[in-house]
């Protein structure tokens, strides 16, 4: 049974959201900063060590669907402080253990929170609040969904190099535990409860699909596409895909429902959100690639270029959301998606020579569109399904784009190394900035997508 807030409780419940949101959403992204420091802790190779991004993003991908499910099964405040405690038991795990294979369970754990808490998130704001304020209210979510995991890693460095790399944890305990106060004090059962019985055997192939795909995409990076260890989970991924719509359509009352994919309008904003997440992701691995290993610049000068950047997703994400409560999302995508267009062209101009300020500045363009778009794609899409769908819509669509960010971070990477590789001979000691060059015009061709989407898919209201 759903309870009917006042707008004081909705503001109290929104703050705890946002709060825990900060906290999950650093913790997907702050330990690839500390990497160096926590393989040579646990006596493990960087490969080993890499498990505690790939393990956590393959745990999240695999319990989002199942999210859709819990939320309509659970009582919202004993399943948001369930995700708070599985959330904060798994950092008590990384800060004491002495075994990494431990540690790993710990990460498992928070990701598993992450995924519970962030689809939780969304829904609530998006069913508390009336049509002309989902968008502004879902900006200013955005800045834990987008300004936080961007800058995370620079808080990250500061620690590890500081008081080490056990704080990152301890520092977003401390918040998240903040936050489960405030749950047990102000949260309610905001969200209308289903009858609908568990389906073990969709539980089971969305395991395969969504994890497989996951870790599959994931690997490729390492081990190349035509290895066994990324080769092998990916097809298996895309065949769990496969039997996993197929379940979905001959059940009555679907586990994760994707019929909502008819409606033209939520397609196409999951088809754009997906496009987003890998240029997003992209970008986000490539720029300390450049400043870095190219450019030969030290990991703070690389946290200084990207920095302007986080701190522009983080003012305009509340703006973006007020723009299309007023506007809609016509204008500001055509925007959003033409700026984001030139700032990955531009990066093909830049050069051995040029200066770092001009990167900077192309950065800034594309975190400005990335903030522009990401909130209000979500808002509307799910504004297209009825509000009973308002569950699987969100996690369904949070599924797919944390995917298509996996393909972002591993497929222009591999794009780039490829480029390099092959171009030695003709640029010489310019290969790798060639390499740069054409993995941000590969990403151009996803933005071209999104412009056209813009143009020509989206109605005017």
């Amino acid at each position: 049974m759903s309870v009917k807030l006042s707008d004081k409780q909705r503001l109290l419940v929104f703050i705890n959201v946002m709060i825990t949101g900060i906290a999950t959403s650093m913790l997907a992204t702050a330990m690839t900063t500390a990497l160096p420091p926590v393989t040579e802790y646990f006596g493990i190779s960087t490969t080993t060590g890499q498990w505690m991004t790939s393990g956590y993003s393959l745990a999240m991908g695999i319990v989002m669907p199942l999210t859709a499910f819990l939320v309509k099964k659970i009582p919202t405040k004993r399943l948001y402080i369930s995700g708070i405690i599985c959330f904060i038991i798994g950092e008590l795990i990384c800060i004491f253990t002495p075994v990494f294979s431990i540690m790993m369970v710990g990460r498992v754990l928070q990701a598993i929170g992450n995924g519970v808490l962030t689809s939780m998130g969304q829904v609530i704001i998006l069913s508390v609040y009336p049509a002309e304020k989902k968008g502004t209210m879902m900006g200013w979510y955005g800045l834990a969904a987008t300004a936080a995991p961007i800058i995370a890693p620079t808080i990250a460095g500061v620690l590890v190099d500081t008081v080490g790399w056990k704080y990152i944890f301890i520092y977003t305990m401390v918040i998240m535990l903040i936050s489960l106060v405030m749950s047990i004090a102000n949260f309610s059962n905001v969200l209308e409860l289903q009858e609908i019985d568990f389906d073990v055997l969709s539980f089971v192939l969305s395991i395969f699909a969504f994890g497989g795909i996951t870790l599959g995409i994931g690997n490729i990076g390492s081990f190349g596409i035509t290895n066994l260890m990324s080769g092998l989970p990916l097809i298996i991924g895309i065949v769990g895909a496969v039997f996993f719509v197929f379940r979905q359509l001959k059940l009555e009352k679907a586990f994760l429902d994707i019929r909502i994919l008819k409606k033209k309008e939520y397609a196409l904003a999951v088809i754009s959100s997906m496009l987003l997440y890998l240029v997003m992701m992209g970008g986000s691995v490539l720029m300390p690639l450049y400043v870095q290993s190219v450019l030969g610049y030290s990991a703070v000068t690389s946290a200084l270029v990207t920095l302007p950047g986080s701190v522009a997703t983080a003012v305009i994400n509340p703006f973006a959301g007020r723009i299309y409560d007023r506007i809609g999302i016509k204008k500001l995508y055509v925007v959003g998606s033409i700026c984001l267009l030139i700032s990955n062209l531009g990066m093909y101009f830049v050069a051995l020579s040029t200066p770092l300020i001009v990167s900077a500045i192309f950065n800034v363009v594309r975190n400005v569109s990335i903030g522009c778009l990401m909130m209000p794609l979500l808002t509307w899409g799910t504004s297209q399904v009825g509000k009973e769908k308002v569950a699987d819509a969100s996690s369904l669509l949070t599924s797919l784009r944390t995917v298509a960010g996996s393909i972002g971070s591993a497929v222009f990477v591999a794009i780039m190394s490829a480029v390099a590789i092959s171009s030695k001979a003709s640029y010489g000691a310019g290969a790798s900035m060639h390499g740069v060059n054409i993995a941000f015009v590969s990403m151009s061709v996803s933005t071209l997508i999104m412009v056209g989407i813009a143009l020509f898919g989206v109605r005017k209201k």
